[in-house]
């Protein structure tokens, strides 16, 4: 690495790399559980229960993001900064985000109405929705630790939360209540979540301050509103693939589609929502007052290590998503599998694109933001009402596919900053693209065995990359460093050595 490189420091990297190792242990493990989890709800349900279930998913995701109101990435941010004032932002996220909750139920049950979907979905939606209320009480405590970097403890409540979510809505699911059983048992769960992060933020040293803040509230609500119209836009762009074809095309084709969507976000939260979590707090600091040349450097690697890692599992599903769904979910869901195998590259364009996003909310630069995805979710419903009625469920991720490369290409065209350079990325873009293609190219060769054909693919892919030497020697240095900060850093270290101070101590 050159001498004026930007660098992290021992204690920056060695937290990073603590905070990023919490929350992927915690994310592997949840998700390992949820997915289990689904491989039995999935087929226990059958495509037009399942499909109830994921139209009501959907207005659920859409109604978070009206409870949250944009607060928490705000609230991290801020409390990252100023951690003494924790307990007055809990007080003025109580006031909002507890308001918002309720307003948002009586939105989703009155839109559900008005928008003509069947009685089954209205009525799960009215149990449903009251987990709203309940999860935006525990999220606010979440979030604050977050802040505080208490990702251990949040990751340890997260496993909890899964476990009891499992136990209880499979125990309803079993006893033959179907949907109406999943629920309680859901509901169930959000509060013994919810109380489990009160009982560690109180006993963190987190308690809401009386009386209310109205400095600390009216800038958080304001510099949240940009956001959260953003977040809205987002959700819905993302929820309305299901929406749309659950009132346009029914219940079964809507569980097609939501059953690869359990695998597309299983993808997205254990390859890149970790990452963006743990680096959240760090992006902050690092930001400082907006000439830090480290804060570019981190959103470059970001972005190329994102499409680095997820490109070959994108291969993968995408080739062989028939061998992979059809025994996870079983023969009724076969037209899953052409589903997934279009709808995974929709997933590869938003991690991409995820860290420039994140990096723009440091920047406070959510009104950016919230035009790009109101354009993009313009451009989702124009393609999905030409699609979906031609194509049936296969025209929704190609909606999605065209709508987030028009995001993507103005997030790109909007982000900048010191130590920042579109130009440099393209280079080693177009290397790991190469790569890419030889391991595709092995993968179809291969495509009747799937066994052989993954491995090989993926064998393949990591040759590919080592040769056309598609990792610069910054990018080396920096999994060095990272790499010695984990645990076992120093196991590590005796097996491979670059010429690059550590300085631990």
């Amino acid at each position: 690495m050159p001498d004026d490189a930007p660098s992290l420091t021992p204690s920056d990297a060695r937290r990073a790399a603590r905070n990023a190792g919490a929350i992927a242990a915690a994310t592997l493990l949840g998700r390992g559980l949820q997915f289990g989890w689904q491989l039995i709800l999935v087929p226990g349900l059958g495509p037009a229960a399942f499909g109830i279930y994921g139209a009501v998913s959907a207005f659920i995701q859409v109604g978070t993001a009206i409870s949250t109101f944009g607060v928490p990435p705000i609230l991290i941010r801020d409390v990252a900064r100023r951690p003494d004032q924790a307990g007055a932002y809990l007080t003025s996220a109580l006031y909002i985000q507890t308001t918002l909750a309720l307003l948002a139920y009586i939105g989703l049950n009155a839109a559900a109405a008005l928008g003509g979907y069947d009685l089954s979905v209205r009525v799960f939606l009215a149990i449903a929705g009251i987990n709203l209320l309940i999860d935006t009480l525990g999220n606010m405590c979440n979030d604050l630790l977050l802040a505080r970097e208490k990702m251990v403890a949040t990751s340890a409540v997260t496993i909890a939360h899964i476990i009891a979510l499992i136990g209880l809505a499979g125990l309803g699911l079993a006893s033959g209540y179907t949907l109406f059983g999943v629920y309680l048992g859901v509901l169930a769960a959000g509060t013994i979540r919810t109380a489990l992060l009160w009982i560690v933020a109180w006993r963190s040293g987190i308690r809401p301050r009386w009386p209310l803040d109205r400095s600390i509230a009216w800038p958080l609500f304001a510099n949240s509103a940009p956001w959260a119209m953003g977040s809205f836009l987002s959700l819905a762009y993302q929820q309305a693939d299901k929406l749309l074809t659950n009132r346009l095309i029914g219940n079964a084709e809507t569980g097609y589609l939501a059953a690869a969507f359990i695998i597309l976000f299983g993808v997205v939260e254990v390859l890149n929502t970790t990452l963006l979590t743990a680096l959240y707090p760090l992006m902050s600091r690092a930001y400082g007052d907006g000439n830090s040349r480290l804060f570019g450097f981190l959103v470059e690697k970001l972005t190329f290590f994102t499409l680095l890692l997820c490109l070959p599992l994108v291969l993968t599903l995408s080739l062989f998503a028939a061998p992979i769904t059809v025994p996870l979910f079983g023969e009724a869901y076969r037209p899953t599998a052409a589903v997934l195998s279009v709808l995974i590259w929709y997933g590869l364009l938003m991690m991409v694109g995820n860290g420039m996003g994140q990096a723009m909310l440091v920047q406070n630069r959510q009104r950016r933001l919230l035009l790009i995805r109101a354009a993009g979710l313009g451009v989702n419903l124009l393609m999905l009402a030409l699609l979906l009625p031609r194509l049936g469920v296969i025209g929704a991720p190609l909606s999605s596919i065209v709508a987030e490369s028009c995001v993507l290409a103005l997030i790109g065209r909007s982000f900048h900053t010191p130590g920042w350079d579109a130009r440099r990325l393209i280079g080693p873009m177009a290397r790991v693209a190469l790569a890419g293609a030889a391991a595709a190219g092995i993968m179809l060769l291969l495509r009747d065995a799937p066994v052989l054909g993954i491995a090989a693919g993926l064998i393949g892919y990591g040759a590919a990359v080592l040769l056309i030497r598609a990792l610069r020697d910054d990018d080396l240095d920096l999994l060095y460093r990272l790499a010695a900060a984990m645990p076992g850093g120093s196991l590590i270290r005796r097996y491979w050595r670059r010429d690059v101070s550590v300085n631990w101590s």
